[in-house]
């Protein structure tokens, strides 16, 4: 029972970015009362911007005393110039993704040390055709063929500029501070406010910093550089005639073969040799340069299509090798999970990773084809000419936007009306609306969020691999047997407007969100998903947002809980309840016995079990998910709708209907997993272990708290009235008021229901 001096304390914590702190605490007005700036700590203010006490929890027959708190991170992924240009990232964003998307492998350890450091050069190999191809549109397309003489392309460029010397150097002026640019982001990272406590490594439920973070970031650098110097050099496939371009030559060569030998073992060189290899690859780049001039009058610049060619090639490659070393690694964790159900096991068995590098190369590849694309648009001199190559691109992504509208039509205008129309009503959605009327309508949200978050990843895969697979057979067709079919013209004029409009409109939306934060919401949501993690596989991408906000909010809950009779409880939606979950398994880590009792979990429309559970299986396994939901005693409550296509079912599955019960199996609170049982309460919620399924419209107003109309799928948990019943139980203080037990000896009365798998 609570004693006099209880109160709660509830840490609410930001999901996506565009979340204010009037819109996370459900107040007028906020204030900050902790933080840096950057990580912040906000309260409820009245009028005078003073901290205000938050509103009463019933709990027990008595109200307990709250105080709301809020923690906004988003301005570490989204506002002003800089952060909005990191979504030019976002390819080397999924391939450092793709690192922690592999699977657990407890046996053959080597083979998962192959699988890492063939990720790596693919890494690399990434930050290189990229990079080309950046050097390709500003060496080739602007500063050798548009600054020509008499090219009549930017007329009102004065004719000193336009001589070879002046050319040259514009064009490796830009490239030098585009690297620049990217080895500035690969250093940056936050300033924790917080002590960093010593993890074991391999811990579950841990996110660790990379050690070889600065080794990384010096080999895409010199790797980068190396780049520039093999194509003003006459690129990789071309042996110059003269010795000092042979010696050029043979050293850029030889360091490019040094950086990816690096990037496989994975090592660190040192400081002092990072700093050499980089000055070195600078004084290459020079070198070539010099080597170069004078470019030619006319024409464009000799090697491009070679450079471009054979990055695409080693890439293309090396992929492949990383997708076959990647079945056996899967085939060898598959013991870990195949006794679970289907809706639980890994994406493709553990072999998702694969694809997302491959989606990772292709969006790359025309990412930097789309640049050139659109930049030879806006010069508007249609004698310019672009590396023969990027016509395969251009069919390849032609192509791939017709896979994806022909899977889009399938899926949305096909596939979900037949499954609405082929179940009907289902019996779940039946039990927890309360007005039939609104059954209808809820069903089929429940029919689309249901459909999409079992079959959604696996479209992506399937235009990820189908993309692979076509880039392979067009280099095949053209190469290998020289044939130019008559469909590639059309096809190809599809992937030219496509990357042109992908191109332009990314950087449309960088300028946009540079100029105007408040409009980045859905650059910033991107930029939250894929910077939730450390660098370990790419260095060039936003600082990990996890590795700040997990030890903050650690010593804030520390902080409340010296008080004897706080309950402080962690309160999340969407990403921040992936937040809360790695904030509350650190705690219990750490925390005693005494002081874990008064620790508490609330996420609500969380992907955990539906996505990141599935996609990341060595970070997020379900062994580590049960024993933290043992160690909170049942604590751990989770808000969710059938009709939320970003959330879902967290610590239960397997959910059938029998009459007026649920049934289903989820942890329990002794560590370990077994079926469970519920009832509906008299507001139609489903208390199922530690889900509490909520009905959505909600019921009617009360006129005592905020109701919101209409269905809300994935937004306004806060105006359901299940969030404070919850918030109670998630503090030690509540039990649901309806049926929601262990099966037990009980369960033999539905041992004739069909399981789902």
């Amino acid at each position: 029972m609570p004693g006099p001096d209880t109160r709660i304390i509830e840490l609410r914590v930001a999901g996506l970015a565009g979340t204010s702190g009037e819109t996370l605490l459900d107040a007028v007005s906020t204030v900050d009362v902790a933080g840096d700036g950057i990580g912040r700590v906000v309260r409820p203010a009245d009028r005078l911007r003073r901290p205000a006490p938050g509103p009463v929890v019933p709990a027990l027959g008595r109200s307990i005393p709250r105080t709301l708190e809020g923690y906004l991170w988003s301005r570490m992924t989204s506002g002003g110039a800089a952060k909005a240009t990191w979504a030019l990232l976002f390819p080397f964003s999924l391939a450092n993704v793709a690192f922690w998307m592999l699977p657990p492998v407890h046996r053959a350890r080597w083979l998962g040390g192959l699988c890492r450091g063939l990720l790596r050069v693919a890494a690399v190999l990434l930050t290189m055709l990229l990079i080309g191809q950046v050097a390709v549109t500003a060496l080739d397309l602007f500063a050798t063929q548009c600054l020509a003489p008499d090219s009549g392309c930017l007329p009102w460029v004065p004719s000193g500029l336009r001589s070879s010397p002046a050319r040259l150097a514009i064009g490796v002026a830009i490239l030098f501070v585009v690297v620049f640019v990217l080895h500035r982001i690969s250093s940056a990272s936050w300033r924790v406010q917080a002590p960093q406590p010593r993890i074991r490594r391999g811990a579950p439920l841990q996110l660790l910093a990379d050690p070889e973070a600065p080794g990384m970031s010096a080999t895409h650098t010199v790797a980068a550089l190396a780049c520039v110097a093999l194509l003003l050099l006459g690129g990789p496939l071309h042996v110059p005639d003269d010795v000092p371009r042979l010696i050029g030559w043979i050293c850029v060569l030889g360091l490019v073969v040094a950086v990816i030998v690096g990037a496989a073992v994975g090592s660190d060189p040192g400081r002092v040799a990072r700093r050499t290899l980089m000055t070195f690859a600078a004084a290459a780049v020079v070198y070539a340069a010099v080597l170069a001039a004078p470019l030619p009058a006319r024409g464009g610049l000799r090697g491009t299509d070679g450079t471009v060619e054979g990055l695409g090639a080693a890439l293309l490659a090396v992929t492949i090798l990383f997708a076959l070393a990647l079945v056996p690694m899967a085939l060898l964790a598959r013991s870990t999970w195949k006794t679970r159900p289907k809706r639980l096991r890994p994406w493709l068995g553990g072999w998702a990773a694969a694809p997302v590098v491959a989606l990772a190369g292709l969006l790359g590849g025309g990412f930097g084809a789309g640049l050139g694309i659109a930049v030879r648009r806006l010069l508007g001199t249609g004698g310019l000419q672009l590396p023969d190559t990027y016509e395969l691109i251009t069919v390849l992504w032609g192509a791939g936007l017709v896979l994806i509208a022909v899977l889009v039509v399938a899926g949305y205008a096909i596939a979900v009306p037949l499954r609405r129309r082929r179940r009907g009503i289902p019996a779940l959605v039946e039990l927890v609306q309360l007005d039939a009327k609104q059954e209808k309508a809820a069903a089929r949200a429940w029919a689309r969020s249901a459909w999409e978050r079992r079959h959604l990843h696996q479209l992506v895969m399937i235009v990820a691999i189908g993309l692979g697979v076509a880039g392979l057979a067009l280099l095949v067709v053209r190469f290998g047997f020289d044939l130019r079919p008559a469909w590639f013209t059309p096809v190809s004029a599809v992937g030219v407007f496509a990357l042109g409009g992908f191109a332009a409109g990314l950087l449309r939306v960088v300028y946009t969100a540079a100029r105007s934060p408040e409009r980045n919401r859905h650059l910033g949501a991107l930029a939250d998903l894929v910077s939730f993690w450390p660098r370990a596989a790419h260095p060039t991408v936003p600082p990990c947002y996890a590795l700040k906000v997990v030890p903050e909010l650690t010593e804030r809950v520390k902080e409340h809980l010296a008080e004897p009779g706080t309950r402080v409880v962690l309160s999340g939606q969407n990403l921040g309840s992936l937040l809360t979950t790695l904030t509350a398994a650190r705690l219990s880590a750490e925390l005693t016995a005494e002081e874990r009792d008064r620790v508490g979990l609330l996420t609500a429309g969380s992907p955990l079990q539906w996505g990141y559970q599935r996609a990341f299986p060595a970070v997020l396994p379900q062994d580590s998910l049960a024993t933290l939901f043992g160690d909170l005693d049942g604590r751990w409550r989770a808000l969710c709708r059938g009709t939320d296509i970003f959330g879902g079912g967290v610590t239960t599955w397997r959910h059938n209907v029998s009459g007026r019960h649920l049934i289903g199996d989820g942890y329990l609170p002794e560590g370990r997993s077994g079926p469970l049982e519920a009832t509906p309460e008299e507001s139609g919620v489903l208390v199922l272990g530690g889900d509490h399924w909520l009905p959505d419209p909600l019921r009617g107003p009360d006129g005592r708290r905020r109701w919101a109309p209409g269905l809300l799928k994935h937004t306004d948990y806060l105006a359901d009235a299940e969030w404070d019943k919850a918030l109670a139980m998630a503090a030690g203080l509540g039990r649901p008021s309806g049926r929601s037990r262990l099966l037990g000896e009980q369960g033999a009365l539905f041992s004739d229901l069909p399981r789902p798998r």
